[in-house]
């Protein structure tokens, strides 16, 4: 733990370049609060961190969750979500800069290193009682993933395990909502497999992108390590696997939507497994794998009253 919080708020090792001219005005006060407190959010990648709150809470009422209980399961999740995303940010820092990251509010400045540890600090403290107050046994499942998810901050993402934080974060998920409802029943095989699946397929996706300029960082995932073509191979089978226990996982046979969904994301992990847009410059790939968990996403909402 103690090297947890070392990392957050001791400053990198190697020598900082000179304040960025943000930076400065921030430490005189120039740029005003307004402007520091939207650097400080969007430290926190806040796009997808409210992308994962609104899914777990769509799926917290089709779970069955009454107004109360989705609350707090998206204060809960949000919390979570935003301690990760400002870890990420400032464990990341030395390397962020070193790569020029000036889109990085840490690196141009906008936002002072004490500010963005703090709320990461904050957040996770926050986000213990709100999960914990879902029931002990749903409230641990959600830590347990938050705490896969530091983990990958911390150094896991630069192994050849950077798939298994994700494969636990969002496998956990389901179990986090069904352990809260009446009679805490855990969650069905199915639903956790393909949290898990949605999961690793997340993982590759998110980092499609940005392999090369991770391999020149020395950060060797398992994605870095295969490389983008069967990176993105793994993506969409996993994916794709994923759409297949949704529609094949819950009893009796599948509906219209699930046929469908399974032809939309059959058809999209072919067009993945072609070698087709493969100029590292060509969004194809990630476009291709976005859609693909989308589709996922909307079998997963779609069976959520089938979660327990």
């Amino acid at each position: 733990m103690n090297q947890t919080f070392q990392a957050l708020f001791l400053s990198p090792a190697s020598p900082s370049p000179a304040p960025a001219p943000a930076e400065t005005a921030t430490r005189a006060g120039g740029p005003g609060f307004g402007r520091g407190a939207l650097a400080l959010l969007l430290s926190a990648h806040p796009a997808p961190a409210l992308a994962v709150t609104a899914l777990i809470t769509a799926l917290a009422v089709a779970a069955g969750r009454d107004v109360f209980g989705s609350c707090l399961v998206a204060l809960a999740v949000l919390t979570g979500q935003l301690s990760v995303g400002w870890s990420n940010d400032r464990i990341d820092l030395a390397r962020d800069t070193a790569a020029h990251r000036r889109d990085k509010p840490l690196v141009s400045g906008e936002v002072q290193v004490r500010s963005v540890s703090v709320a990461a600090c904050a957040a996770l403290v926050l986000c213990a009682p709100l999960s914990l107050a879902n029931g002990a046994a749903a409230g641990g499942a959600h830590l347990i993933g938050v705490a896969a998810a530091w983990s990958y901050n911390l150094g896991v993402k630069r192994t050849r395990w950077s798939w298994l934080p994700y494969a636990v974060a969002f496998g956990l998920l389901p179990a986090f909502l069904t352990l809260a409802l009446p009679g805490r029943p855990w969650p069905a095989l199915w639903v956790v497999a393909a949290g898990a699946l949605l999961g690793v397929g997340a993982h590759f996706t998110n980092v499609l992108p940005d392999i090369d300029a991770d391999l020149a960082a020395g950060v060797r995932g398992l994605p870095q390590r295969l490389g983008r073509h069967r990176s993105r191979t793994v993506a969409a089978l996993t994916l794709l696997a994923a759409s297949a226990a949704l529609v094949l996982g819950p009893p009796g046979p599948p509906d219209a939507m699930g046929w469908t969904g399974l032809a939309v994301t059959g058809a999209l992990a072919v067009v993945l497994c072609l070698p087709l847009g493969t100029s590292p410059d060509s969004r194809l790939p990630f476009l291709a794998t976005l859609g693909l968990a989308g589709a996922d996403v909307a079998l997963l909402v779609a069976r959520g009253t089938a979660l327990g």
